[in-house]
């Protein structure tokens, strides 16, 4: 029997964790699929709720260039912008399970890039959190209006001004994000697991949304988003990984714990 005094088991430092409490282990079978599904299933949601958002407040209630107008649909449409605003919130956090999620996709073909991939995109959450923060003020700016401080038309353009900011600053993000893109990109075409083609396809979606980016500072906004188009990529991998999660290799020689012999008396 074992002896109770004797040291712990080879390779561990102290008394095992409870089991809730272990880090995850990416390198079995079913906590790889499992991630490979949560990141599939978190990027199809929060392309959802960000088109639902960019649809219902972005075009339906903005009007670019007339404050009046845009305050007008906003203060007549309160209840949905504010669901809007709080969709985008909900996208950020969505963003960081993804992150995550794509770690334990993508460690066992490279820890060092997947770990870098997921430090922009989480970066890119951040940037995107401040955006978010000039629209949520919007409706109690505009409760304002008839207040004596300011005339309604300074606090209409205020609150454009508010949705112009958001613009430049999620603008600003989407740099960061096209450089994790182009990181899953050469993963998946490093990995041997994934068609080619995908990998392709996300390289090309993240210099188009870093091209957006520049393009937006050097030509004043007068040349069309690319990533309107090139964006796919991203929404094949999140079918990919949720229809054919099953085909990535259930573990990594990398990543199997070291075997560990108990000293027994």
């Amino acid at each position: 029997m074992s002896n109770p005094t004797a040291p712990p088991p080879i390779g561990h430092d102290g008394p095992s964790l409870p089991a809730v409490l272990r880090p995850p282990r990416w390198g079995a079978k079913s906590s790889r699929h499992l991630a490979a599904r949560v990141a599939g299933g978190g990027i199809l949601l929060l392309a959802a709720l960000a088109a639902f958002a960019n649809i219902a407040v972005l075009q339906g209630l903005v009007t670019d260039g007339d404050a009046t107008r845009t305050a007008a649909d906003i203060l007549a449409s309160d209840g949905t912008f504010r669901f809007g605003v709080a969709s985008l919130y909900a996208v950020a956090a969505l963003d960081v399970l993804v992150a995550w999620a794509l770690v334990g996709v993508f460690r066992p073909v490279h820890p060092g890039l997947a770990r870098l991939a997921a430090w922009f995109r989480l970066a890119y959450a951040a940037v995107f959190l401040v955006a978010i923060a000039q629209l949520a003020g919007i409706p109690d700016l505009l409760s304002t209006r008839d207040s004596a401080a300011f005339t309604p038309a300074q606090v209409d353009a205020t609150a454009l001004a508010k949705v112009d900011t958001f613009t430049d600053i999620w603008m600003a993000g989407l740099l960061l994000f096209g450089v994790h893109l182009a990181l899953l990109g050469y993963l998946v075409l490093r990995s041997g697991e994934m068609p080619r083609l995908l990998g392709i396809l996300l390289v090309v979606a993240g210099l188009g949304y870093a091209f957006d980016t520049m393009a937006a500072v050097l030509s004043a906004g007068s040349l069309p988003a690319v990533s309107t188009v090139t964006f796919v990529g991203e929404s094949l991998l999140a079918v990919w990984l949720l229809v054919r999660a099953h085909r990535l290799a259930p573990d990594h020689p990398s990543f199997d714990a070291a075997p560990k012999t108990a000293v027994t008396a």
